[in-house]
């Protein structure tokens, strides 16, 4: 199969798109974060590699600074660490976590990707976080295409510590605008869920864009556009 493909091809031309981010759009946490946790748990990562975002992420705790800081430190320490590793060894981790956390999911977006695959939807995904857990989780979901970080490894199967198409998975719509023209989608009818300021190219491209509990800047932008915007808090769903 083509890379990212998870699904089979039906053959049909000019089918409806729904594209999701699933990093705190579908999934409850990160799957970079999750990830990273269990490779230093397991003492693939040296245990002190915390160190590298851990004040971040009790400033964000506290409210008290930014979740982007915190997550691109942990992209950060992903890189470095995971180069020489190899792919078999963290794939197996990956898949660990996806087992364990597949139903760490929003209610509201996990009906929504339901309602939309039996109305016969291509569901893609556009994440930024690897692309071998992004695929796994995508798969359970019952995603027909998957998008991540493709992080690249060598003749030995170990990972090098490269990206490949950094460029390209940065920006969700030249990734949204390659899937339908390698699968024959069309825009008319297109839905696409993400929750932050990334996804807002993403989100310009589609007919009914849904900020879903967005960050300040993606809920700025999309009550000047008009767009829908959901929240939901323990068991409360509601439009804003």
């Amino acid at each position: 199969m083509a890379e990212g493909e998870i699904g089979y091809d039906t053959g049909m031309a000019d089918r409806k798109v729904a594209v999701f981010d699933i990093d705190g759009t579908i999934f409850r946490s990160s799957l970079l974060i999750e990830l990273v946790e269990r490779l230093i748990d397991r003492g693939v990562f040296p245990q002190d590699a915390r160190i590298a975002y851990e004040d971040e992420w009790r400033r964000w705790l506290d409210r008290q600074g930014p979740y982007e800081d915190y997550i691109m430190k942990v992209v950060d320490l992903f890189g470095k660490q995971i180069k020489g590793v190899p792919y078999e060894e963290v794939a197996n981790i990956a898949g660990e976590v996806i087992e364990e956390q597949r139903f760490h999911t929003y209610r509201y977006t996990r009906d929504l990707v339901k309602e939309l695959k039996a109305k016969g939807y291509y569901l893609l995904v556009i994440s930024h976080s690897p692309k071998f857990i992004v695929d796994g989780f995508a798969y359970e979901m019952g995603f027909d295409k998957s998008y991540g970080t493709f992080y690249a490894t060598g003749p030995s199967d170990n990972f090098t510590g490269e990206i490949d198409e950094r460029d390209l998975i940065m920006n969700k719509a030249a990734v949204l605008t390659r899937a339908m023209r390698k699968e024959g989608l069309t825009l008319k009818g297109s839905v696409g869920v993400g929750d932050s300021e990334g996804d807002i190219p993403m989100l310009e491209m589609v007919e009914t864009p849904i900020a879903f509990n967005p960050n300040q800047s993606l809920y700025t932008h999309a009550k000047r556009r008009g767009w829908k915007v959901i929240v939901e808090r323990k068991d409360v769903i509601y439009e804003m």
